[in-house]
C-alpha cells in the first residue's frame, strides 16, 4: 500500500455507534480486529441478559475493522450468528475477528465473542465486499 491509509484506520473518527456503545478497538491489523465493551444496564434485554443485538453489533464491528483491510472502503454483504451463551451487565466482551479468506473483492471473516471469563457468547460469520470508493 506504500504509505496509503487503511480504511479501517479512519472508521472509529465517524463510528458515532460504535463509540455510543462504548466499544475499544484494541487490535486493528489487515485481516484481523479485536473489539470489545463493557456491559451496561441499557444493553440488557427484558429477560436481564444481553440483548442480542448488542453482542451482534460488537461481533459486526470487530468484522468490520478486520476486512477494511487497504483503502478501499469495505462493506458487509450479509452475516450470521449464533448466539451460545448468556452474558449480563458489568462483563465485559470482546469480539475477536479472524479473515478466513478474501478472494478479489469477496471474503469471509469468522468473529468470535467471548466474556472477560472466556465464556464464549457467540460465533459470527461475515461476508464482505470491497467497493471501489476509497477513504
Amino acid at each position: 500500500m506504500s504509505g496509503k491509509k487503511r480504511a479501517a484506520d479512519v472508521m472509529y473518527e465517524t463510528d458515532a455507534a460504535a463509540r455510543m456503545l462504548g466499544m475499544t478497538i484494541d487490535r486493528n491489523e489487515p485481516g484481523e480486529a479485536i473489539v470489545s465493551l463493557t456491559l451496561r444496564d441499557d444493553m440488557m434485554n427484558g429477560f436481564g441478559i444481553t440483548h442480542g443485538g448488542v453482542v451482534f453489533a460488537l461481533a459486526d464491528t470487530a468484522f468490520a475493522y478486520a476486512c477494511n483491510e487497504d483503502e478501499y472502503v469495505t462493506v458487509a454483504q450479509g452475516a450470521d450468528i449464533s448466539f451460545l451463551a448468556t452474558s449480563t451487565v458489568g462483563q465485559r466482551l470482546t469480539a475477536h475477528a479472524r479473515r478466513v479468506v478474501k478472494n478479489g473483492k469477496n471474503g469471509l471473516y469468522d468473529v468470535t465473542v467471548t466474556t472477560d471469563d472466556d465464556t464464549r457468547i457467540a460465533e459470527f460469520r461475515g461476508r464482505s465486499f470491497t467497493t471501489a470508493k476509497t477513504i
